[in-house]
């Protein structure tokens, strides 16, 4: 990650959350200067209140969203600010993992506070997320040459990011190319694990945070999944204001 450009406050409630963009897990911009610890956050981020699910036992849906209480999510989404498609996914996503890895503990309120910090739940430059909640205009970060970010040379011959020269983080989750392909899912039922469509893209994220064997619901544990993702202790106190922000209104 790194990259770091401010964009528009996202208010919620009485709380403003100036979210930035950090482009991809493990990247790090190179002026940044690198906390060589992350230490312990102040509190473990709390858990996001319980999100009433749909359907009954039997085989899942195909599609993550259909798990959700919709009227549940449009309040919820109105409440905090958040796109209602992309609050739609992180609650998915946060339910068919609890579903499939019970042992991770993962809350919604985590992958929405990496879904604001990362592109502001798919809303970076202008962007936003369509009906079928793929971002739109795609969102692509800049070629990771070594000079202003850590060096990655392409390891998708330019499928995901259209780059056959250097990797570039895409989607509104912001995964490389690499670190897709190891935890890319097919969130939304189509057959394709789109990093650019953010129920795929809540599901890799929820896939990667929990590797490991981590319990999200240790701190210890919460603090080293969002580490995985960018090992700045700045961007660390980011995430843990969103989640902790997000859970309390």
């Amino acid at each position: 990650m790194g990259w770091v450009v401010a964009f528009a406050a996202v208010a919620v409630g009485l709380a403003v959350i100036v979210a930035v963009v950090t482009w991809g897990p493990e990247l790090v911009r190179q002026t940044q200067v690198r906390d060589s610890t992350l230490g312990t956050a102040p509190h473990a981020a709390v858990e996001g209140p319980g999100i009433p699910a749909v359907g009954s036992a039997g085989t899942a849906p195909a599609a993550i969203t259909d798990r959700v209480d919709l009227t549940w999510a449009s309040a919820t989404a109105q409440r905090l600010g958040i796109p209602e498609r992309a609050m739609s996914a992180y609650a998915g996503a946060a339910l068919a993992t609890a579903q499939a890895r019970p042992e991770c503990g993962i809350a919604w309120n985590t992958l929405a506070a990496l879904g604001s910090v990362e592109s502001g739940h798919g809303t970076i430059f202008g962007g936003a997320l369509d009906a079928a909640g793929r971002a739109t205009p795609p969102i692509i970060g800049p070629a990771l040459t070594g000079t202003e970010f850590d060096a990655v040379s392409d390891t998708d011959g330019g499928t995901f990011d259209g780059d056959a020269r250097w990797d570039r983080a895409v989607g509104p989750m912001q995964f490389i190319p690499s670190t897709w392909e190891r935890w890319g899912a097919d969130g939304n039922g189509d057959g394709v694990a789109d990093p650019q469509q953010i129920d795929d893209a809540a599901l890799a994220a929820a896939g990667y945070l929990c590797h490991g064997g981590r319990d999200l619901r240790i701190e210890a544990d919460w603090v080293a999944a969002i580490g995985s993702y960018n090992g700045a202790a700045s961007y660390l106190a980011k995430v843990v204001h969103a989640a902790d922000t997000f859970a309390a209104k």
